[in-house]
């Protein structure tokens, strides 16, 4: 069945669907019902559908192999609910404020409003012959945990792609660059015994951690990325003893990396244990490990086509210090959508219903504006990690 809807008519459903889908929970991990909706929502429009897991996806009906294609791309999982929320987190909220309606609810902002905008602007655009290039949505899981049963998963499904639009709240300012992360696991050793006997001071693992969590404070690494600033290194965690009366013989402590294009995080890893072993006395024994080393930075190309058009249409470009999918999209991406980055997981997180709309017109104007450019349209095809 072919369904040709208006903008309006994308833009009214958009709303609709961000409530439907507040009101089914949807954690991490635990995201089926929320991918059946969006299922049913593009299949009420015509629209087929491929999915695995909690992850959800569909191809422009005209989707031409000897095209170039673009990602469109955002997660329909969300953080469990803080306290402090005045109101039920899925219980979908409209509050009218100095002449604005907005909608309340957990996931509203993040990402529920750059989500259902991109669907509209895909289901807007779904039928078009006119496109010089193909569009493929994914709907995906897990992004909240960036775990690997998100778009990660998926990835060879999807095919060919030269670029990607990502969904998330950035006020339809433009992020051609974002920041990875490395999370460090250390352990520092000591000698158990009786706090009340006389002890030597390396006996207590709390002690010999000291230099090592000082000088994660006080390091600086030498490259400065262009666009993304330095490397910034977080003590976030530490842990040690078990009871007043014992020494403790194991000091454990996280160090959240923010990492930057200046280096890989293979690098990092590498610089941080080399420099710590010159750094720290012999005598103190510890480990150090990263968890994993796949989130990493992300950047496009100013240049590209889809960055200069979205600029000439008033979009701010920007580099992002949060996380996203781009960490793991191994293609050139921007980072785009409506709503405000500093709303998301907190209590009574909202987006104004205006803000949809004009992110809906924003994801459709950059699109438009491609068509219009087709004669020239050329998508460099490169990683951007």
């Amino acid at each position: 069945m072919s369904m040709r809807f208006t903008l309006q008519d994308c833009t009214r459903d958009a709303l609709q669907l961000l409530q439907r889908l507040i009101a089914i929970p949807s954690f991490s991990r635990e995201e089926d019902a929320t991918a059946t909706c969006i299922q049913e929502f593009l299949h009420e429009r015509g629209i087929p559908t491929e999915r695995r897991m909690n992850n959800v996806w569909s191809c422009n009906r005209a989707y031409d192999t000897a095209k170039p294609t673009i990602l469109l791309n955002s997660h329909h999982d969300t953080v469990k609910p803080v306290s402090g929320w005045q109101s039920d987190p899925f219980t979908p909220m409209m509050v009218q404020e100095n002449n604005r309606m907005k909608l309340i609810g957990l996931g509203s902002n993040d990402a529920g409003a750059p989500l259902c905008g991109l669907i509209a602007s895909f289901v807007y655009c779904y039928e078009r012959t006119d496109m010089p290039f193909n569009l493929v949505l994914a709907t995906t899981a897990e992004e909240e945990i960036i775990g690997k049963n998100g778009v990660e998963s998926i990835l060879a499904e999807l095919g060919s792609i030269d670029v990607a639009i990502v969904g998330e709240p950035t006020g339809m300012n433009i992020a051609t660059a974002e920041k990875g992360l490395v999370v460090l696991d250390g352990l520092v050793y000591g000698s158990a015994g009786h706090s009340a006997r006389v002890w030597e001071r390396s006996a207590n693992a709390i002690y010999n951690a000291l230099p090592i969590i000082e000088w994660f404070g006080a390091y600086r690494f030498e490259k400065v990325s262009p666009r993304l600033g330095p490397v910034k290194m977080t003590l976030s965690q530490v842990q040690a003893g078990t009871q007043h009366n014992v020494i403790p013989d194991r000091c454990s402590f996280v160090v959240d990396i923010r990492t930057t294009d200046a280096y890989s995080n293979e690098e990092i890893v590498a610089i941080i244990q080399r420099e710590l072993r010159s750094a720290i006395p012999d005598a103190i024994r510890y480990e150090i490990a990263p968890r994993s080393v796949r989130l990493r930075p992300s950047s496009i190309d100013e240049s590209h086509p889809l960055v200069q058009t979205a600029l000439r249409l008033g979009h701010t470009a920007f580099a992002s210090p949060t996380m996203s999918d781009q960490a793991v999209i191994p293609y050139p991406s921007v980072k785009i959508g409506p709503g405000m980055s500093e709303r998301s997981h907190t209590a009574g997180e909202f987006i104004y219903c205006d803000e949809l709309e004009q992110g809906i017109a924003g994801y459709v104007g950059i699109l438009e504006a491609l068509i219009a450019e087709q004669n020239s349209l050329s998508f460099p095809h490169h990683s951007s990690h």
